[in-house]
């Protein structure tokens, strides 16, 4: 497989973006249009789908995280035939023809403090099965760069959204991206839906539905501050997070407390409005764009509406479920056309860069 540096640049852009979240809801994938018109960027969002995982597909997965060297190798490659696969599935059912594939992957280990992240899902593959050029491997260079390789989406925030003060994403984790002083800024807050359906496992759910369960459960004060007392929440950001603080910071929190799984989602659901309050009543701004799976929270949407004093904006279906997806296309456009898909005040790396391997089939 051949790797290339973009050699021109077109006005416009037909691409396919797939996303796959911590929470391991399944595969997110967006066919978009993204222009160049008067020096501004404008997108249309014109096929989507979401794919679950099967049950053997979940479960690797959310194992990979203890796999060995060689394990994770052939992970890489078998998820990325599996990308491959999805995407030409969606091709032939749409009968298009993208100029361009981006690929976020699926995120095994993320420790940029120690130099390192992985999102596996081989893109040599996915650009080979779908005969289409293929982004991937989006977060190394940054890390490299000595940056967190996280968060990449607030480029888009800045450039497609705007008109929005904050742009508060509810995914596997919540995190937001605005701007200060003409400069972006973006950080994960806290973990969201990665432990909220993790705790709902326990009783043989998914997930908490319109946060039925929490509604049912009381606030643990214990508990609530001594998730409130990680010292995650007291750095200043760039900051970002990944499976192992919740396996190493929040699971024993949750486990330590002999309370029912109502009060413990309760209680989590609490400190996730407070995180957030604290991130957003601190800056100046009305409009909070939310999207992600976690605005369908119907309960989380309130507790968060109750801590913070500003215009929650909720936009169509199609932009809370695949906005991320459709960035990651926008992000392999830039990367295409050789420039910066990732902010330096974002992630805290030595210099803007343009990240990605972009495999030509």
């Amino acid at each position: 497989m051949r790797h290339y540096s973009p050699i021109y640049k077109m006005e416009k852009y037909a691409v396919i973006g797939l996303m796959s979240g911590t929470s391991l809801d399944g595969v997110d994938i967006a066919y978009c249009n993204f222009e160049l018109e008067d020096d501004s960027w404008k997108f249309t969002i014109k096929e989507t789908t979401t794919v679950k995982y099967a049950p053997e597909w979940h479960l690797n997965l959310k194992e990979s995280i203890f796999k060995d060297a060689n394990q994770l190798q052939i992970l890489d490659n078998l998820y990325g035939e599996y990308l491959g696969n999805l995407c030409k599935s969606f091709i032939n059912k749409h009968k298009i023809k993208p100029d361009l594939i981006a690929s976020h992957g699926h995120t095994v280990f993320h420790q940029p403090d120690k130099g390192f992240t992985l999102q596996i899902g081989n893109g040599d593959k996915i650009a080979k099965i779908t005969n289409t050029p293929t982004v991937y491997d989006f977060r190394s260079l940054d890390v490299k760069l000595g940056g967190q390789g996280a968060p990449l989406v607030p480029i888009g925030d800045r450039l497609l959204f705007k008109e929005y003060d904050f742009c508060l994403n509810l995914g596997g984790f919540a995190n937001i991206s605005f701007e200060k002083n003409t400069t972006r800024i973006a950080f994960d807050i806290c973990p969201l839906n990665i432990v909220i359906n993790e705790v709902c496992e326990h009783i043989g759910l998914s997930f908490d539905k319109n946060g039925e369960i929490a509604k049912q459960g009381e606030v643990n004060t214990n508990l609530l501050n001594e998730l409130n007392d990680l010292k995650y929440y007291a750095q200043v950001f760039p900051k970002s997070l990944g499976k192992e603080f919740v396996l190493e910071e929040i699971q024993p929190l949750l486990n330590k407390y002999p309370i029912s799984i109502a009060h413990k989602l309760r209680t989590f659901y609490e400190h996730i409005a407070i995180q957030i309050s604290k991130t957003i009543n601190t800056e100046t701004g009305e409009t909070v764009l939310v999207t992600g799976g976690g605005t369908y929270n119907v309960y989380l949407l309130e507790l968060i509406r109750k801590h913070i004093n500003r215009k929650i904006v909720i936009p169509s279906k199609t932009i809370i479920d695949f906005k991320e997806a459709m960035i990651f296309a926008f992000l392999g456009v830039l990367k295409k056309r050789g420039e910066n898909n990732c902010l330096a005040s974002v992630t805290g790396a030595s210099q803007d860069c343009s990240g990605g391997i972009l495999a030509i089939p």
